[in-house]
């Protein structure tokens, strides 16, 4: 009688590990799916990425670039009197009047232009401004002496 009570047991036993297993089995299978669905997801995400890259540098060509620049672009070559020296720009941005616009550039730039191109005041502030203070003498380099 033992010995049947031991033997109903161990079956039981056997019934529930085999029914974990299987459960262990359909996860895993459920999961390598998951996994199989992402890597597809992830190679289309990729080809996507491939193909904006291409597209970008298509678009990013300079001669297109240069060619839609000509097209829309009324630009005309740089001269070398467009530059001036660093000794003319305003030591403090000058006080802009408050423009109507949301554009403060656009401000900035008419009102340049109203005043004939030069920061109002730029001469009287650089010859106000302190000179900077003198640089050091370089100190000679040390060397630590090794034994």
């Amino acid at each position: 009688m033992i010995l049947r009570v031991v033997n109903l047991l161990v079956v039981g036993a056997l019934l529930l590990a085999a029914a974990y297993v299987y459960r262990i089995k359909f996860e895993a299978t459920v999961q390598a799916e998951r996994l199989a669905k992402l890597r597809d997801e992830v190679r289309l995400e990729r080809d996507k990425i491939a193909a904006l890259r291409a597209e970008w540098s298509e678009l990013d060509e300079p001669a297109r670039v240069q060619a839609l620049a000509q097209r829309f672009l009324k630009l005309s070559p740089i001269v070398p009197a467009q530059y001036d020296s660093l000794a003319h720009l305003p030591a403090v941005p000058p006080a802009l009047p408050p423009t109507a616009s949301n554009d403060p550039i656009g401000g900035m730039i008419a009102h340049f232009g109203a005043t004939g191109g030069s920061a109002p005041g730029a001469a009287a502030r650089a010859a106000a401004a302190p000179a900077p203070p003198a640089r050091p003498a370089p100190m000679a380099a040390h060397r630590p002496s090794h034994p």
